[in-house]
Parts: structure tokens; sequence; C-alpha cells
């Protein structure tokens, strides 16, 4: 049934990060929800009318607002898929990301009307008419959430789009509040409490965890997030397989929505190289990063000495002494300056977040070491922070 719906909706389905594609299986999400949802409205209406159940009732306004949620969806996808122009020379890739904070939004305001709602109906109880058919429907309600959860999971992963993974949790804190409302329709038979109303209560506050779950990772991802672990380790890969290439390090890549990623790191190269040959490799590596990947990356070039032997040993007790405050420390782009009286040491010490010294601390620890140990050091130091960690 999904391959059905990609193969009818979606040409080039395989082209995830062309944005008219995304597009397209924006669309094909929308209007399966706007469908699904605009049934569920009437035949849950309609029961909950005939049962007097404020939660049923309260169920089916919200797929009518899951239908306003899939316009949003849909007119968010093709905002998305506009080309970068003056003011927006990055593209407009976001555009999904203030999508799903919209979807949050609602769903949140979804779960304080139905708290609402269900405080009135515990105040002012009404009896609940049982009925197989309401039954019935309720059950087929859960059956078609529960699929259409699976849907935009699928697609969501399938196009790594945020929207469609929110569609997805709002589908499944519909199947828990139906479930909920099943349960109070069955408890009508034993007490003559408002559980309708309670339930109710309950569905809200989960429906309200679910919203600001999704506004607190789209915000993250509006804010800017480090790269996640696999990006950065095949971009390593990449890289460091030329053997021109000795390191990398001070690696950052900007995120400006799916399939719009730019980033930049410095290569160790050896300092003795031919730089025209090297400036190639380098120009190589761009390109194969943004065929394989789709990052457009700028690289720049940092020469290092490797046959040196004094500044080889004054690397390596640098080293030692940054290592031995802080395992996770580490230095790059060393160099020795010598002179008559003063040896300089001039490095970059890379220091994680959450790290327990201030960089003050650190450069007066590292060269209070260095000068215990020969009196001749003189340290010249940048601190930079890891990006992707």
């Amino acid at each position: 049934m999904l391959q059905f719906l990609i193969q009818k909706w979606i040409p080039n389905s395989e082209d995830t990060q062309n944005p008219n594609v995304r597009k397209a299986y924006g669309t094909c999400s929308s209007i399966v929800g706007i469908c699904c949802n605009l049934l569920l409205f009437g035949i849950k209406y309609a029961a909950g009318t005939f049962s007097h159940s404020i939660s049923i009732i309260s169920d089916a306004f919200n797929n009518l607002s899951d239908c306003a949620s899939c316009l949003v969806t849909m007119f968010g996808y093709k905002l998305a898929a506009k080309p970068a122009d003056k003011d927006h020379p990055f593209g407009h890739g976001r555009m999904e990301y203030i999508t799903s904070l919209v979807i949050a939004a609602m769903i949140v305001l979804m779960g304080f009307e139905l708290c609402r709602n269900s405080l009135d109906k515990i105040l002012h109880p009404e009896e609940l008419v049982f009925h197989p058919v309401t039954l019935a429907v309720l059950l087929l309600s859960i059956g078609i959430k529960l699929w259409m959860a699976h849907f935009n999971t699928f697609l969501g992963k399938r196009v790594h789009s945020s929207v469609m993974l929110a569609t997805a949790k709002d589908s499944r804190s519909d199947v828990i509040a139906t479930s909920a409302t099943v349960i109070a329709l069955f408890s009508s038979f034993v007490t003559h409490l408002p559980v309708d109303g309670i339930m109710g209560i309950a569905v809200s506050l989960f429906i309200l965890k679910t919203g600001f779950d999704i506004i607190r990772d789209t915000v993250g991802d509006l804010l800017g997030r480090p790269a996640d672990a696999e990006t950065v380790q095949q971009l390593k890969e990449l890289v460091l397989r030329h053997k021109a290439i000795e390191g990398i390090h001070d690696l950052m890549i900007h995120n400006y929505g799916p399939g719009k990623m730019m980033g930049s790191c410095h290569v160790e190269v050896r300092s003795d190289a031919d730089f025209v040959a090297i400036h190639e490799v380098v120009d190589k590596i761009e390109r194969e990063i943004y065929d394989k990947m789709q990052i457009m990356m700028t690289i720049h070039m940092d020469p290092i000495e490797l046959d040196n032997l004094q500044v080889q040993k004054y690397k390596m007790r640098t080293e030692q002494i940054v290592s031995s405050l802080d395992q996770n420390l580490s230095i790059h782009d060393f160099r020795l300056v010598s002179g008559k009286e003063t040896n300089r040491l001039i490095f970059d010490v890379l220091v994680p977040f959450g790290c327990q010294y201030t960089t003050e601390e650190l450069k007066e620890m590292i060269t209070a070491e260095l000068q215990h140990q020969d009196k001749t050091c003189q340290t010249v130091i940048t601190f930079d922070l890891d990006y992707t960690a």
C-alpha cells in the first residue's frame, strides 16, 4: 500500500534531497491525512453526539484540527521547495522546521481545549450511552490512526522530515486518546464516576507533552544542532582516505534545512608538499563530499612539519600535558619558532563543552607545566570549541 502511494504520487521518489521530490512527499502525506481525518471527524462526531460523550466529541474535533495541520504541512513543503533568492541565498529548507513548530502549537492548543472540556465534564457529568456501533467506530479510528502513524513514520524516515515524524507522533497521541475514550465507555457499566472527564484530562496531558516535545526538538533544529555522529564519521573518512591529508580539525557543519548543509574544516598537510598538487586534492575532496553527502564544504590547508625532531619532541610533550589535564582535550596546528634563548610554541587546543576548566585556567596550567620542564618555552595558544560533539 505504501509503495503504491509513493509510486503513484511521487516521480523520482528515490531523489529525497530534491526539494520538488520532498514537496511531492509532503503533498502525498497531507492529502492522505486530510482524507482520513475528515472521515474520522464525521463518524466520531456522530458517535459522540449519540452517546453523549465529551471525550468522543473532543476526539472528533481533534481529528478536524489534524486536517488543518495537514494543510499547514502542504503549505510548508511548498515554501521549502522554493529556490534560493537574493534575500534567502541558502534556500528555504528551514520552512520545514517552522511548519513542525506550527503543528506542535496546534497540538498544544488542542490539548488545552480538551483539558478544559474534560474539566467541565467532571463538574457537570452526563450519563454515557453505550452502543456497539459507537465501540466499532472507536476501534476503526484506532486502526486508521495506527496506519497513519506507520505511514508518516515511513515517509518521515525516508526523507528525514521532522514534519512527517511530528505528524506521526500526533497520530500516536490520537490512538492513546481514542483508547482512553473506549475505556471510559466501558467504565459506564461499572461506575457512576465521571471517568469520561477524568480520561479526557489524562489524554489532554499526554497530548500537551507530545506538543511540547515536538516544540523542543524543532527549536533545537532552528537554533542549530551539532551534526550527527554518523555524518561526522563519514565526512572524516572521505577526507582522511587521501594520502596527502595528515589530519582534520575545526570541522563545522551548518544545517539550512533538509538537503541544505554547508560546512568547513581544516586539513593538515606536509609543509614540504607541492601545494599546487595539494590544492587539487582538496578541490577533489570538496566535490566528493558534495556528490556523496550533499554538503558544500570549504577546506582550509594547515602546513605541519613531520620530519623536524625538535618540533615532534615539543609537540609530544605538549600533548602529554594537555591530556593529563583532561583526556577529552586535544591539540592541533602545532608550530615551533626557535630563537637563541626562547622556544615559542604555537598551537590550538580543542575544548569540549562541559570542560571543568576555563580557557584562562587551561592556558595558565599548560604554560606553567611547559616552563617547569623547559624554561625557554613560551606559548601562543588558541582555544577552539568542538562543534561536532
